[in-house]
């Protein structure tokens, strides 16, 4: 109705108020602010008039609100913390309710309202209702593998893996996720901070400690892009990042000295062209640097945080690995992974309903809330680009187990921060939640999304796979409504 009514009024100012054939008309459609939303169009009056006015407004009106306004050129995010909810949580039990479905859909969770009109979560996350203005929540994202170690691939590379299956591992013909790829920019750009620009904690993407996430780790780019994966629980009482740091009774002086008799022994040796000799050198540079840098020892000391702030996260792996990478970006580090496991904890096949309310959802949305939280009040909230995601998706339908099972069709994935629109819904699913029913996205769009809010072009960036083909840094589209 309104598009009507606006393309006859435009049709007319066409045909009667255009002075040249290269008027510049700037068109602002009801309700929506013109800074944010204007469109300037350049075209000829008389070729308009010569195809009929209202056909091509309506065109032009048309391709305009499928594409959404053009993002922003200017870089907000410098930082990126990705909280990766392994296993695959319901989207239907937590961001995409609905009420109004059957019994054997909508579950026993009730949606609340947030500080944001219009936008409301289910009941099971009260800590994140007041941040509902910062969140833009993308509720038809969709792929086509069902497998969690495929799944968990295709969310964090935003390519599919070569065959959908949990039983896989990583390898070095496989292509890099977007933390790996912006370590990968930062090095690229003179990145010089001791610490690693890319590191996850506590444990890394896996279906079981025997199957990892492929695409995580440094894959065609090399060992050099490896993140640091922590293994390790920052809850626990006697956190430590193994290797980090110079060991007691060590100083900077005789570990350089060693260092440097080090390379003179290897430089008198014949050089054996292998690239897993290869690996061992970046392995110990690497190493070299962690281990004699106070400050990267300093950026992974939890005790140095009041206890109320640490009590805040909540005392668990999973608020403390959110605390982690609080830190991490505030030292420099431009990619932080927790993944909210291990393994895929969120892998509620039964009893779905007592998991997410006893134990999967109040420790994760009480650390993701106290995150928005200290990012915000330490001014680095504009800066720091939040990414909340899983493998996938749940069913709609409750299985025989009062079970949600595997579900790539559609799910929910949520952005924050980095200059990013909160306080709105990006795209929107049918009425039980199984496909997109309105602006699907696929995780490639989330990919450059996140690059372009990074600063960096997503199709005119290109690294090399191992065959030496350039690939750009994602074939996706960004999603032009957040950014």
């Amino acid at each position: 109705m309104y598009a009507n009514k606006w393309q006859t009024r435009f049709a007319s100012l066409v045909s009667h108020g255009l002075q040249s054939d290269q008027e510049m008309l700037l068109i602002v459609w009801p309700g929506i602010t013109m800074t944010q939303h204007a469109l300037p169009l350049k075209f000829s009056r008389r070729s308009l008039l010569g195809v009929g006015a209202a056909a091509t407004v309506g065109a032009l009106w048309t391709d305009w609100l499928r594409a959404g306004p053009a993002p922003s050129t200017r870089r907000h995010a410098k930082s990126v913390i990705l909280i990766f909810n392994a296993g695959a949580p319901s989207h239907i039990d937590l961001w995409d309710m609905k009420p109004n479905a059957g019994d054997n859909i909508r579950g026993l969770y009730q949606p609340i309202a947030t500080n944001t009109p219009g936008i409301e979560i289910s009941e099971l996350m009260p800590n994140l209702v007041r941040h509902a203005d910062k969140l833009a929540i993308i509720r038809s994202v969709h792929h086509n593998h069902g497998g969690h170690n495929s799944g968990m691939y295709w969310s964090i590379v935003g390519r599919p893996y070569q065959r959908d299956d949990t039983l896989i591992n990583p390898s070095r013909t496989d292509y890099p996720s977007f933390g790996t790829l912006t370590g990968w920019l930062a090095q690229r750009d003179g990145y010089s901070n001791p610490l690693p620009p890319y590191v996850i904690t506590p444990k890394p993407h896996c279906d079981s400690f025997v199957y990892i996430t492929p695409g995580q780790f440094g894959a065609c780019l090399g060992p050099k892009y490896d993140p640091l994966v922590l293994d390790a629980d920052p809850n626990a009482a006697d956190f430590k990042v193994p290797n980090i740091g110079i060991a007691d009774g060590m100083t900077t002086e005789r570990l350089r000295t060693r260092q440097a008799l080090l390379g003179e022994f290897e430089s008198k040796q014949t050089r054996i062209h292998d690239a897993q000799i290869g690996d061992i050198d970046v392995n110990q540079a690497k190493a070299m640097a962690l281990v004699s840098s106070a400050s990267a020892a300093g950026a992974f000391d939890l005790s140095q945080e009041p206890t109320a702030v640490r009590e805040k996260y909540g005392r668990h792996s999973w608020g403390q690995s959110h605390l982690l990478a609080r830190r991490l970006v505030e030292a420099g580090v431009p990619f932080v992974t927790t993944v909210n496991g291990p393994s895929i904890t969120w892998d509620t096949h039964k009893d779905n309903f007592n998991r997410l309310k006893n134990s999967l959802v109040p420790p994760m949305e009480r650390a993701y809330a106290a995150l928005l939280d200290d990012l915000a009040e330490r001014g680095l909230l504009d800066t720091t680009l939040v990414v909340w995601m899983g493998d996938f998706g749940r069913t709609p339908i409750i299985n025989k187990e009062a079970g949600r099972d595997h579900w790539p069709q559609c799910y929910t994935m949520v952005l924050a921060g980095g200059g990013i629109r909160g306080g709105q819904y990006v795209g929107e699913s049918d009425k039980t939640g199984a496909y997109p029913r309105s602006r699907p996205i696929i995780p490639a769009d989330v990919h450059a999304t996140v690059f372009t809010a990074l600063g960096y072009d997503p199709h005119g960036i290109t690294y090399h796979q191992i065959d030496g083909r350039p690939i750009p840094l994602s074939e996706g589209t960004a999603i032009r409504e957040v950014l």
